[in-house]
């Protein structure tokens, strides 16, 4: 999709989700970090590679081409991949085999297309089981990712305060329980009792995370005390 958005003249429609892109920067984006993510591979890098010195990082200016370079940064990244398999490369959470990075742009692509969603005033649909798995890469790993220089999430939820995520898909497994304890916050996979319980089909609950979408209409449910959900959303961004 955000390749058949790439190819228009026009990619200048505002992005709300993303209050400083326009489509344009969206598909800079997305095209960049896929090469990001290829480079970092290719490379077997140990430390983080500059972003703005990714290969073929220009965006062209016809939009006739445009296309083809988002797919070809997302091929590059598959085929850096598939060469490095279970090498270590650098991540946000040290090193890890060389599949953390076809995961992480898996979701980071799946968000944007619901930015680009939004501002196209289109609905997303996203296979359930990648967007429980979106869920489970952020509550699980990418949320508690320091942020200037701490745990973002240790202000947005109180100290004994607890979360629940539960996916209502059929077939679809995927249940975490948030708990703040002093200093730290924990996050556990399966069912526990929780102050709030946010319970809905994956990609409803992905988007209300990821802060695409607020709960109320977005076909989540949300049990318990809402002001605790709300304090989290307010605060863990992606």
């Amino acid at each position: 999709m955000l390749a058949v958005l790439a190819s228009q003249p026009d990619l200048s429609t505002p992005i709300p989700t993303c209050p400083e892109w326009t489509m344009r920067e969206l598909c800079i984006h997305v095209g960049r970090a896929h090469r990001w993510g290829a480079a970092i591979t290719s490379q077997r890098a140990q430390q983080p590679v500059p972003f703005r010195e990714v290969p073929d990082g220009k965006f062209p200016a016809e939009p006739a081409e445009r296309g083809e370079w988002l797919r070809a940064g997302a091929q590059r990244l598959t085929g850096a991949v598939a060469e490095a398999g279970a090498d270590p490369v650098w991540t946000f959470n040290g090193a890890q085999p060389s599949l953390f990075w076809l995961r992480r742009m898996a979701h980071e692509t799946a968000v944007h297309r619901a930015d680009a969603d939004v501002a196209t005033g289109q609905p997303t649909e996203l296979d359930p089981v990648l967007a429980a798995d979106g869920i489970d890469e952020w509550l699980m790993d990418m949320s508690s990712v320091a942020w200037e220089g701490s745990d973002q999430r240790l202000r947005a939820l109180p100290e004994g305060r607890s979360i629940h995520v539960h996916v209502t898909d059929p077939g679809v497994a995927g249940e975490w329980t948030l708990h703040s304890e002093p200093g730290v916050i924990t996050t556990e996979r399966g069912h526990a009792k929780a102050d709030v319980a946010l319970r809905g089909p994956a990609t409803s609950l992905l988007l209300v995370l990821m802060r695409r979408a607020p709960a109320a209409g977005s076909g989540a449910e949300v049990l318990g005390d809402p002001a605790i959900l709300d304090g989290w959303l307010d605060v863990v961004r992606f």
